[in-house]
């Protein structure tokens, strides 16, 4: 049983496609601290586990899975074709529906702003930063094809 513990542990150490996305997911929560600090002149630790900001993780891991994938099973596999269409799905939300949904949450925060003013009404404001400009997704985009050709150099 032990044995058969290991064998999947270094299985999924040496999985190149798992690593190039765990690198990437990582690199880009580290990279927005340092971003976040360059922008507001504060260190906010909860930039690390955070949604949205600079750059985009979510675009990172898709595109970092796909080059790895298309580099692993080749450019005219199925999986890469699979992966193609979810990164293309993971990107078009992070600029347009989760950033949306931000921008939804930022007028709500102001219209019960307005509210509180007037009366007594409790309210848990909402998170607003949600989704990324397509510069904060382009920039996860290009984090993830680095990440996935320096995987790859490493791996092979």
């Amino acid at each position: 049983m032990w044995t058969d513990f290991l064998n999947s542990l270094r299985q999924l150490i040496s999985n190149y496609v798992l690593a190039c996305v765990v690198a990437a997911w990582m690199t880009a929560q580290i990279l927005k601290l340092p971003i976040n600090y360059l922008s507001t002149k504060k260190w906010d630790w909860t930039v690390l586990v955070s949604p949205g900001g600079m750059p985009s993780s979510h675009s990172a891991i898709a595109t970092s899975a796909t080059l790895a994938i298309g580099l692993h099973d080749g450019f005219d596999s199925s999986l890469f074709a699979l992966a193609v269409a979810l990164t293309n799905i993971v990107v078009y939300d992070a600029v347009s529906i989760r950033r949306q949904a931000g921008f939804h949450a930022e007028w709500i925060n102001k219209i019960v702003e307005e509210i509180l003013k007037s009366g007594d009404f409790s309210y848990k404001k909402l998170r607003e930063v949600l989704g990324h400009t397509p510069f904060e997704a382009m920039a996860g985009v290009t984090l993830g094809l680095c990440v996935a050709l320096i995987m790859w150099a490493i791996y092979y």
